[in-house]
C-alpha cells in the first residue's frame, strides 16, 4: 500500500472503525448517497432473514458525507486485508476521490455492493426498510443496533442524511408501539 492511504467510512466504519489510524477527518464524495440497500447475511442478519445495511449509490446531483481515515503506513495492507474479509458479504473495494472538510481533494478507498451482488435488495419503501431492520439479528448484533449506532455517528459529527434519519425515527416508532 501508498505510503499515505486513507480510507472512506459511510457505515459502520464509523461507529464500529476496528483498525489503527493515523487521523480522521470529515469528507464526502460527490455523486453517490447512502442507502440501505444492500443485505447482510453474516453480519446483521442470516441468510433466511437477512438485515439491511448501508452501500453508496450513485447520484450525479448529491454527495455522502463520512469519515475519511488515514492509515498507518507500516499496517495498510494488514488492515485492508482484514477489511476485504468484513466487506465481503457482497461489498468491493473501489477507490473514490473524497473532499477533505477543508477542501482538499484526495483519493481514497472504500467498499461498496453493487447491485449485481447476490446479497443486493435494492430499493423498498421505507416502512418496510424499517420493519426488516427492526427484527433482524445477526452474528455481529441486531440490526437496529446497527442503524441507530450510524444515526447517532452522524449526528454526533453534524451530518445530515435524511434516508438514514427517517429509517432511524421509524424504527424508534414501532419500537415505541411494541413497548
Amino acid at each position: 500500500m501508498a505510503n499515505k492511504t486513507w480510507l472512506f467510512g459511510y457505515g459502520s466504519i464509523m461507529w464500529n472503525t476496528g483498525f489503527n489510524f493515523e487521523t480522521s477527518e470529515l469528507c464526502h464524495v460527490k455523486g453517490w448517497v447512502r442507502r440501505f440497500w444492500q443485505g447482510s447475511t453474516d453480519h446483521r442478519g442470516t441468510p433466511e432473514f437477512p438485515g439491511r445495511v448501508v452501500t453508496l449509490i450513485e447520484s450525479a446531483s448529491e454527495h455522502c458525507w463520512g469519515t475519511a481515515y488515514r492509515l498507518p503506513a507500516c499496517e495498510a495492507t494488514n488492515i485492508i486485508e482484514d477489511l476485504d474479509y468484513r466487506e465481503k458479504g457482497g461489498y468491493n473495494r473501489t477507490e473514490l476521490l473524497l473532499t477533505l472538510s477543508r477542501g482538499r481533494t484526495i483519493t481514497g478507498i472504500t467498499y461498496i455492493a453493487h447491485p449485481h451482488n447476490p446479497n443486493y435488495l435494492g430499493e423498498s419503501p421505507l416502512e418496510d426498510i424499517a420493519r426488516q431492520i427492526s427484527f433482524s439479528t445477526g452474528p455481529s448484533g441486531s440490526n437496529k443496533e446497527y442503524i441507530l449506532e450510524l444515526h447517532q455517528a452522524l449526528e454526533q459529527h453534524n451530518i445530515q442524511d435524511g434516508h438514514v434519519e427517517t429509517l432511524a425515527q421509524l424504527i424508534l416508532r414501532q419500537t415505541e408501539s411494541t413497548s
